[in-house]
Formats: structure tokens, C-alpha cells, sequence
């Protein structure tokens, strides 16, 4: 059967893996799909990993443009993300809704879980900054270089998580309790690509139009996105 290597940002980890068997029967075509942060990934594209379509950061997305590895022409923004906050399930949820509920939230938690490799751990590292509470929350902060800051949560090791919403309704246990104020954060956008190396340009197109369309719409919505 044939199949097309995807790489992809963790955000869209939850859509792609729902989508990949719909898209394997209509189709006839297996997505081979990898999940890392956009940071993880452009390393090892750099270090000559080869792949037939990337989802990136829309910057990530840019980058891999210029340097040649993906086609210019090909570029699909596919979803937008916010940043938000996640409790153990069952757990109270904390007032997050203004700066100020935020600021307390943050400061009264025993530990927060954020990554440090993904586009939500570094808008947060820089929200916290500009809110004056970094030193704080640092001092007890559980930062992880990749992966699932909600995982924290259902381990016990964190009473708060934070990262793109897609990412933390991938982990059971949990309960999202919403965004940081969008007056805080500027949502992620994420892009897809077709690599310019790629021996299955057709393929890689072909898949790119299907993640892009309406029909996979609502199943972004559910994992979190907005498309």
C-alpha cells in the first residue's frame, strides 16, 4: 500500500491520528505520521530527515520554505491554537478568565507543567516573565523537554498544566479548564507543506487538499483547533 511520511507538530497529533484511518479507506493512501514540537522536528529536517509533508508553526513552516526544503507554492495554513490551562480530572477549576485570576492561579499551584521545546512553553515562559511572576513559578515549575505537559497532572506531579488546548485533550484524565485570556497570547498557526524532496509530490498534494478541507473541519474542533 502506498504511503505518504508526514512529520508533524504535536498540536495536530489527535486530528491526524482520527483522520488517518477515514483517509486510508476513502483513499487507499497510509499516512505514516510522526509527532514531535516544531523545534524538535526542524532539527532533524535540518539534519537531512526526509518526509513527503510537514506541519509546522506557520514561522517553522516559513523557515523550512527559504532554506529550500519545502515548496513555496505548496504552504496550507491548516488551524489556529490557543494556549490554555488543564486540572486533574475531577479537580476544582481556578479562576483563569483575567490577568489578574490568571496571576493567582499561577502563583497559588503547587507545581505548573509546561514544555520547553513547544510554541505554548515559550509564549508562557514569556508571559510569566512580563507578568512579573517567573522567579516564582520557576522555583516550582515541572518543565519538560517535549511531550505531554498534561501527563504531569494524571502522575501527580503537577496541579496545573499548560499548552496548545489540542495538546492537553490528548491526555485522559484531565480536564481542560479553558484558554489564557486572548488578551494574553497570540494564537499559534499551524501550516502544512509538501517537502520539495518528496517522491510522492501527487500523494503529499493529494493529502494536503484533504487536510485542508471542510470535511475534516469538525474533527479539528473536537481535537481542540479551530480550522
Amino acid at each position: 500500500m502506498e504511503s505518504v511520511r508526514v512529520l508533524s507538530t504535536l498540536a495536530l497529533k489527535g486530528a491526524v491520528t482520527r483522520l488517518a484511518a477515514a483517509y486510508q479507506a476513502a483513499s487507499g493512501v497510509r499516512i505514516d505520521a510522526d509527532f514531535a514540537p516544531t523545534l524538535a522536528l526542524l532539527k532533524r529536517l535540518r539534519g537531512g530527515e526526509g518526509a513527503d509533508l510537514v506541519i509546522l508553526t506557520r514561522e517553522g513552516l516559513d523557515e523550512v520554505i527559504g532554506e529550500g526544503r519545502v515548496a513555496a507554492e505548496s504552504a496550507t495554513d491548516l488551524a489556529r491554537s490557543y494556549v490554555g490551562l488543564a486540572v486533574k480530572a475531577g479537580a476544582a477549576h481556578p479562576d483563569i478568565a483575567t490577568e489578574a485570576g490568571l496571576c493567582a492561579t499561577l502563583l497559588g499551584a503547587r507545581a505548573v507543567a509546561y514544555s520547553r521545546l513547544g510554541a505554548s512553553g515559550i509564549l508562557f515562559a514569556g508571559l510569566i516573565e512580563r507578568l512579573g511572576i517567573a522567579a516564582d513559578i520557576n522555583a516550582r515549575a515541572v518543565i519538560i523537554p517535549q511531550g505531554f505537559t498534561a501527563e504531569k497532572l494524571v502522575t501527580g506531579e503537577a496541579d496545573l498544566a499548560v499548552q496548545q488546548i489540542s495538546e492537553l485533550k490528548q491526555v485522559d484524565g484531565i480536564e481542560v479548564i479553558g484558554p489564557i485570556p486572548l488578551d494574553l497570547q497570540t494564537p499559534a498557526v499551524f501550516s502544512a507543506g509538501r517537502m520539495t524532496a518528496s517522491q510522492r509530490a501527487d500523494a503529499a498534494d493529494r493529502l494536503l487538499r484533504y487536510l485542508s478541507s471542510v470535511e475534516v473541519a469538525p474533527v479539528l474542533r473536537e481535537t481542540g483547533l479551530e480550522p
